[in-house]
């Protein structure tokens, strides 16, 4: 079995590497193809990775490319991990909506937008190599915003499933809080990348008891303070929304927030030079505790697991990731992406029925969905007046004067990756 890592010289990489040499029979990787742009970075990943594989005995072969053709040559599965712009272009996604009085984000509102518009033409022409390469390779993609690029993937006609960390991140808390195995837990998680809610919390399978209520009795203010807001929000909720939902119930108390410190791409950018000195240590074999703090926990696991099901060797049959919706959210259209739970095998994945959803978390999601039609309008066409159309639907920011403001700003900070700019 190959697979291929576009983005492999991140410096998250080595959690990817850590969850496949130790979970190695649920996936046995025989070689391993780290493909990045970034010849010095993917250097100093590639060497640790091979570190990794060799303490934990693991019997497959990593290699290095800068050529992408090369990389996904033959491979059964690509996991798509990249950042157009770096942390630079991150920076910028954070900061300059903030002088329009709105959130500054990577992955929603205006940042949200700049990035899917740097990202989805680059992400189609990596998927076409792929198909040349291989029509039957599967494409995961955990590259932000998630919902978007997988939605162009699907309309473009790749074997693509959407992948966020999310989802396992509760389950590993909610496992810890009530002191199970963490397979033992299965979550009704309902709605779009980064804009999803925890209905409910069972035991023993998507039918088991659940046991949300008794969570959120017991420990709703360890939950509250994970997810940075007041205990009385999810109380009046009666369910466990994402940590991005932040920006929606809060957005002018977390606008203020902004403003006060420095980005999270500046804090990343700072850890990332820490640890690619780590990573040029040759002692290094195991993954540094400091990664532990550059985000995407438990991606690791999560991407064994579908990788896994998707190529027939296993795995999880029920999982959550992104797909089309096809019927699941009656009030979307079918080719709408969303992120559910999902049967997962070599197929692909097929949504689990949904229960019929309060208006209250109905009505955010197909507004966000419009936004996101008008998003991937945009990155795939280009044009002044449908980025200022997306940016205008987006209910983060729905005001004229704010969607003209933020369109001339993101064209000037994105001139570089936008030739149509």
């Amino acid at each position: 079995m190959k697979l291929a890592v576009v983005g492999g010289g991140s410096t998250y990489t080595p959690e990817l590497i850590d969850g496949f040499a130790r979970l190695r029979d649920t996936l046995p990787i025989e070689e391993l193809v780290l493909v990045d742009p970034a010849a010095d970075r993917l250097d100093l990943v590639g060497g640790l990775a091979r570190r990794i594989f060799a303490k934990q005995d693991h019997a497959g072969r990593i290699t290095t490319t800068t050529d992408i053709d090369a990389g996904v040559a033959d491979a059964d599965a690509v996991l798509l991990q990249l950042r157009v712009g770096g942390q630079a272009a991150r920076n910028q996604d954070e900061t300059w909506p903030l002088e329009c009085g709105c959130v500054g984000q990577e992955t929603t509102g205006a940042g949200g937008l700049a990035k899917a518009l740097r990202t989805v033409p680059v992400v189609l022409d990596i998927a076409e190599r792929v198909r040349r390469a291989n029509p039957d390779a599967w494409i995961i993609d955990f590259t932000n915003p998630v919902g978007i690029v997988t939605r162009a993937l699907l309309q473009a006609g790749h074997k693509a499933v959407g992948l966020c960390n999310v989802a396992i991140g509760f389950q590993r808390k909610f496992a810890r809080l009530l002191d199970v195995n963490p397979s033992e837990v299965h979550l009704d998680h309902v709605g779009l990348n980064h804009l999803t809610w925890e209905l409910g919390v069972r035991l023993g399978g998507p039918d088991g008891e659940n046991v949300l209520p008794k969570l959120l009795a017991e420990h709703g203010d360890a939950i509250a303070d994970d997810l940075r807001m007041d205990r009385q929000v999810v109380d009046r909720l009666g369910v466990v929304p994402s940590y991005y939902l932040r920006y929606f119930y809060s957005h002018d108390e977390v606008v203020r927030e902004l403003g006060t410190k420095p980005s999270r791409a500046a804090e990343v950018a700072a850890m990332e030079k820490e640890l690619l000195a780590m990573y040029g240590d040759p002692t290094l074999d195991e993954k540094p505790e400091l990664l532990a703090k550059r985000g995407g926990a438990f991606y690791s696991e999560a991407a064994v697991d579908l990788a896994a099901s998707l190529l027939g060797n296993g795995g999880s049959p029920v999982q959550v990731v992104n797909t089309y919706n096809n019927g699941t959210l009656p009030f979307l259209p079918d080719d709408a992406v969303i992120e559910v739970q999902a049967r997962v095998g070599h197929d692909g994945a097929t949504p689990l029925a949904v229960p019929a959803l309060d208006p209250l978390y109905a009505g955010l999601i197909a507004n966000v969905t419009a936004y996101e039609d008008l998003a991937l309008e945009a990155a795939l066409r280009g044009g002044r007046d449908r980025v200022f159309k997306a940016l205008l639907a987006h209910p983060l920011i729905g005001q004229y004067a704010y969607a003209e403001g933020l369109t001339d700003r993101l064209i000037a900070h994105n001139r570089e990756h936008l030739p149509w700019a």
